[in-house]
């Protein structure tokens, strides 16, 4: 199958704005992480394009918005197709202008074409409901309608499936899009845009546009068309977005920062629980909005736990994901990333934490990496008991009753997931329902799926992605009473 993706690279990425992909003025430089060595080029746009995208996207509503389930769920599948089949060579790109392990790439491409595929059946569903009139000469029943425009804004350590977690619900309900994903990782993302054009998505339905976060965000929610803004990333650039969006009365949709504890009671399967943590810590290299940042062990087992665990760390290996042999831990995603999960280790040695795991990882002389670490007697006060890593490091905590332990996994402003590790079958029901998280895995480290919501509580966001909850960001609800 020969699709976007596998059409020659081109020197530098495009704007894509009403069908059509054009230069931008300015070209930027993406780097690999692994080595610094410039990936491709991308033509940096701003408020001008941006609202030239809006433009677009208002003027493709209306006909796209009229469009039968039927006609949004063949096109949508069709893109689907396309990801899948192109799934090593995106992959590979995105391992370029991440660090991404390459197995963890592709299947973050593979993931991204389930979103389409899931929302292409859902796009047939019906929309609405028959509610019981009050009277025999009344008929009263509701309908969903597209919202409007939606501007998908994304970050870059899942680059690619998040955009399509936003992109494909949105086309399916009938809305158009103008996305922009980060500067730091644009290139895949670029690709899927190549697949949605490909499939047959009508000129300005879809619409990407590449710039400074802060100038293109503005420009989007200060365009009237604009009736949803799906946002992934901290929760400070969230609230500036949400401030934003309220000017307007944009909805905002947003998944923010995580702090997530990774529970292990003594009752767990030690060698499951283990096995689950080094995913949920380190995959994508410690880099993700869920990532296991505290970890909560009951004390009979705690020792056993940390030994347990470090063993594991201190095996891994640290390099260019695309080296020979393949490392287990990629670099992370730039030097101020290094700086900052360094800089919480500092300090937390300094509090007087202790290192279990090795100090001597040999790490490539160039690149961005950052070696990993597991640390214990972590005081309560320092950023590793209360801030998101965002890196290969972690700090274990102990417990002694559920007591204990919720009010320690819960002493965050942060919400989004958690992990539990436990044989007992009534605390694997009862623990779930008592954390303040929007996502909990338990006895699993990849609880994500295509079908079910994500999304966080507290400071970690508003609304819910994927499943029928991810299609109803994108909808307004109608109500109509007839009388006969």
């Amino acid at each position: 199958m020969v699709t976007a993706a596998t059409t020659p690279a081109r020197d530098a990425e495009k704007t894509l704005i009403a069908g059509r992909w054009t230069d931008s003025p300015d070209p930027r430089e993406v780097r690999n992480p692994a080595d610094g060595s410039v990936v491709a080029t991308i033509g940096y746009g701003g408020a001008r394009e941006a609202r030239a995208a809006g433009d677009a996207a208002a003027d493709a509503f209306g006909s796209w918005s009229r469009t039968t389930g039927r006609e949004r769920a063949e096109v949508l599948a069709r893109c689907a197709e396309f990801l899948h089949a192109d799934a090593e060579p995106i992959g590979r790109l995105l391992c370029l202008e991440t660090g991404k392990l390459l197995a963890e790439a592709v299947a973050e491409i593979r993931f991204a074409a389930e979103y389409f595929r899931y929302f292409a059946e859902r796009a047939r569903d019906p929309q609405g409901e028959v509610l019981t009139p009050e009277a025999p000469d009344r008929r009263q029943r509701t309908f969903r309608r597209p919202a409007g425009v939606v501007a998908c804004l994304t970050p870059w350590n899942f680059p690619v499936s998040i955009q399509a977690r936003k992109v494909a619900p949105a086309l399916a309900a009938g809305c158009t899009v103008v996305s922009r994903p980060s500067e730091k990782a644009p290139l895949a993302v670029a690709k899927m845009f190549r697949c949605l054009v490909a499939a047959g998505f009508p000129p300005g339905v879809v619409n990407l546009v590449h710039g400074a976060a802060a100038e293109v965000t503005e420009a989007l929610l200060a365009h009237p068309a604009v009736r949803v803004v799906s946002f992934t990333g901290s929760t400070e650039v969230g609230r500036r977005v949400m401030r934003l969006a309220s000017e307007r009365i944009v909805r905002p949709a947003l998944e923010l920062g995580g702090d997530a504890p990774f529970v292990v009671f003594d009752d767990a399967d030690l060698d499951q629980a283990v096995a689950g943590a080094m995913v949920a810590k380190f995959r994508n290299n410690g880099q993700s909005c869920i990532a296991a940042n505290r970890f909560l062990v009951h004390d009979r087992v705690r020792t056993e736990f940390v030994d347990r665990l470090t063993a594991a760390i201190d095996e891994l290996t640290v390099g260019d994901p695309l080296g020979t042999p393949a490392p287990t831990l990629g670099p992370l995603i730039d030097e101020a990333r290094v700086n900052a999960v360094n800089g919480i280790v500092d300090e937390a040695l300094s509090a007087g934490a202790r290192r279990t795991t090795r100090h001597d990882f040999p790490l490539p002389r160039s690149g961005t990496y950052a070696p990993p670490a597991l640390l214990v007697d972590v005081p309560d006060h320092v950023a590793l008991a209360r801030s998101e890593v965002f890196g290969p490091v972690a700090g274990v905590f102990g417990f002694e009753s559920d007591e204990d332990l919720l009010a320690r996994a819960n002493a965050t402003e942060m919400g989004l997931a958690a992990y539990v590790y436990t044989r007992d079958l009534g605390r694997a029901e009862r623990i779930p329902e008592c954390l303040e998280a929007g996502i909990v895995g338990v006895n699993t480290p990849l609880p994500s799926v295509a079908y079910a919501p994500l999304g966080g509580v507290k400071q970690s966001g508003l609304g819910r992605e994927g499943g029928p909850h991810g299609l109803e960001e994108f909808q307004q609800t109608r109500y109509v009473a007839v009388n006969i």
